[in-house]
């Protein structure tokens, strides 16, 4: 079983996503035609976003590089990315059976109504699957791998529910939508509680600055176009050793700088091919469960934080992000992981943010800061076993993704930052029983809070239906 869903995985989320919603499109009773065409926009939307941020990724990675050389920054922790953290997740007993497991889950929990997220992006499971990995490796109980698994999942669909109201309100065309990725609501706590104190600081909320207020305040300054171009050449003139080297770097630097910026102009346009596809899948779907769950309140399907990722305030605040957070990777005592290859993923703590702090560039710039301050010491923390489950895999399956250079540690930004990830892991591994009693009782209350809000959600739905 291992190494039929290691083959699906392997064909990538552009491969197999187009797959995936063109049967689901069938399933559900779209045209074969009309489901085809959805499915292959969502694969053109992976690929446009695969090829966009492998632009930024390779492009940044020789200037960073320079720069760790030039100032002698040396850290242990080695940044394997998205990839080598999927590889690890599907590689495994647990990311072999996730997608079933998780899929029952969530039918159990709609019809208990703990629920109304219809969680269909199946990609991003494997965040669940890396959760359960590590705690499998590190316990070296394939049970307790289930357990974090699920309750990482359980949590999710909770937040989901809980955050889909200011998500569907803040974004344009996302009615019916919700986020069930534990990255993405993994950063919600911060950013309830930074929104919270910000507001209580006097004269505080007249630095109500979106990124499209930036424009009409700054010009061309305020863009994100522009943003990319300044920052990007702003590191490839620091990738120099001294003035000689930056005259003769020039186009090099001037190059670096408009691909930063193609980068944060490509987005938002590939994100809309995500939306053309993905919508009539969303809609069909929604209708389809509706008319099964007929006394319920309207159900949401959980989509991919893909869609809304080229919002201007999220290509703003992570573009700044990402020059902050290296200075901070290399100043900050105990710190010892340098993110690089994990920068593509900075764009996707935001998607659940923005709506709590309606896009306010300064308040999710702190709220980034916080977050990412917290989770490099998060995958500092996870890296001993990040590290241990990426061996095994690779000795397993000689997936070049997995392999870590010699004398480094693996680690990655992408959900080893997660304050889910780093909760339920130690929550197992250092506190054996009492640390799952305490999941388990924080799941369960999680759940059935949120079916006394359902059901008083429909029943409110049901009085109003009854009046007109």
């Amino acid at each position: 079983m291992e190494q039929v869903f290691s083959y699906i995985i392997g064909l990538g989320a552009a491969v197999m996503m187009p797959i995936l919603f063109t049967i689901l499109g069938v399933c559900i009773g779209i045209k074969f035609g009309k489901a085809l065409k959805s499915g292959l926009l969502v694969g053109v939307g992976f690929v446009g976003l695969s090829v966009v941020t492998a632009l930024l990724t390779s492009s940044l990675g020789d200037p960073l590089k320079r720069v760790t050389e030039i100032y002698g920054l040396s850290l242990q922790i080695f940044d394997m990315g998205w990839p080598a953290a999927a590889s690890v997740a599907y590689n495994t007993s647990v990311g072999a059976f996730i997608i079933p497991v998780c899929l029952g889950i969530n039918i159990i929990m709609l019809l208990t109504k703990t629920t109304k997220t219809v969680n269909i992006d199946l990609w991003n499971y494997w965040h669940f699957a890396f959760i359960g990995a590590v705690v499998y490796f590190a316990s070296d109980n394939i049970w307790w791998g289930f357990f974090a698994a699920i309750i990482c999942y359980i949590i999710t669909l909770v937040m989901a529910d809980l955050t889909c109201k200011q998500f569907q309100s803040y974004y344009e065309k996302m009615d019916g939508i919700s986020i069930p990725q534990p990255f993405c609501q993994g950063f919600v706590p911060f950013a309830l509680l930074i929104n919270k104190a910000l507001d209580k600081i006097p004269g505080f909320d007249k630095l109500n600055i979106d990124a499209e207020g930036m424009k009409r305040k700054f010009g061309i300054m305020g863009d994100p176009l522009f943003l990319g171009v300044i920052v990007g050449c702003a590191i490839g003139a620091l990738a120099c050793k001294n003035s000689h080297e930056l005259v003769d770097s020039i186009p090099a630097i001037l190059g670096l700088g408009i691909k930063m910026g193609a980068v944060m102009e490509l987005i938002p346009r590939i994100t809309s091919l995500f939306i053309e596809g993905l919508r009539p899948i969303s809609d069909a779907t929604r209708e389809l469960i509706a008319r099964k769950f007929k006394n319920s309140a309207s159900l949401n399907i959980g989509m991919s934080p893909a869609l809304v990722i080229g919002h201007p305030t999220t290509l703003v605040v992570s573009l700044l992000l990402i020059p902050v957070t290296l200075f901070l990777s290399v100043v900050l005592p105990g710190n010892q992981f340098l993110p690089l290859a994990s920068l593509a993923g900075m764009f996707y703590l935001f998607p659940a943010v923005l709506p709590i702090t309606k896009g306010n560039v300064l308040k999710t710039f702190i709220v980034g800061l916080v977050s990412l301050i917290v989770g490099l010491y998060f995958v500092t923390d996870l890296a001993p076993y990040f590290t241990q489950a990426a061996q095994d895999v690779f000795a397993r399956t000689g997936d070049a993704a997995v392999k870590i250079p010699d004398g480094f540690n693996g680690g990655a930004l992408d959900f080893a930052s997660s304050l889910f990830s780093w909760i339920i892991f130690h929550a197992i591994y250092h506190f054996k029983f009492i640390g799952p009693a305490a999941l388990v009782a924080i799941t369960l209350g999680m759940a059935i809070y949120n079916r006394t809000r359902i059901l008083k959600e429909s029943g409110h739905t049901d009085k109003q239906q009854i009046n007109h």
